[in-house]
């Protein structure tokens, strides 16, 4: 049971996480009326109702709320989802297996609009590689924790870079397409692409 020097803490957590999302959904909604460069943090401030001041308490740019948008959680879910997958099977279809899992957290009505967005600047564009950097190094240190023998790692970290490829075809096809299939179709055609090349 709680004590009572904890339940306002919870207040205040939720109250932070409820700013955090309006910022978002405020920032998004400009962005996509304004274009990224059209859009200040300013105007994002003052559409979430806070202070510039305020702001730079849950973000540090306006870069970092179209991105906080366009993960959807599929990060944070990554590492435990992949956790769960056997290690008595092949590393590549485990790790088909967790991503075909965690797709649907990339088909928010948004995520075309948001892939359009990341498209928009040189800046934008260079962040969207880094974070596909960062989930490739989360899925490594997964499959480490499933697979732990250390003369494993580099082929570990070969599997997160193929798969991690194969991910980013999948999500190009699918935007391609309109989103006709639901993602989780293309990440297991995609999949069955590259085991075709091998």
């Amino acid at each position: 049971m709680k004590d009572a020097s904890e339940r306002p803490e919870g207040r205040r957590e939720s109250k932070r996480r409820e700013t955090s999302e309006r910022i978002i959904e405020k920032g998004l909604k400009l962005f996509v009326k304004n274009g990224y460069e059209g859009t200040t943090l300013d105007a994002i401030a003052a559409a979430a109702g806070i202070s510039r001041r305020t702001f730079f308490y849950y973000f540090r740019s306006k870069e970092d709320v179209l991105l906080a948008a366009h993960d959807s959680g599929f990060r944070d879910a990554l590492k435990p989802a992949m956790r769960e997958e056997s290690p008595d099977q092949a590393p590549l279809d485990a790790v088909q297996k967790c991503l075909v899992k965690l797709a649907s957290r990339y088909e928010t009505k948004e995520s075309i609009v948001f892939d359009r967005l990341m498209q928009s600047t040189d800046a934008l564009r260079a962040r969207k590689e880094a974070v596909f950097v960062d989930t490739e190094r989360i899925l490594l240190e997964a499959m480490c924790e499933l697979w732990p023998s250390p003369g494993r790692r580099d082929g570990h970290r070969l599997v997160a870079m193929v798969a991690m490829g194969t991910l980013r075809l999948a999500l190009d096809k699918w935007k391609e397409n309109d989103a006709a299939h639901p993602l989780a179709h293309y990440v297991r055609q995609s999949f069955t692409l590259l085991k075709k090349q091998f």
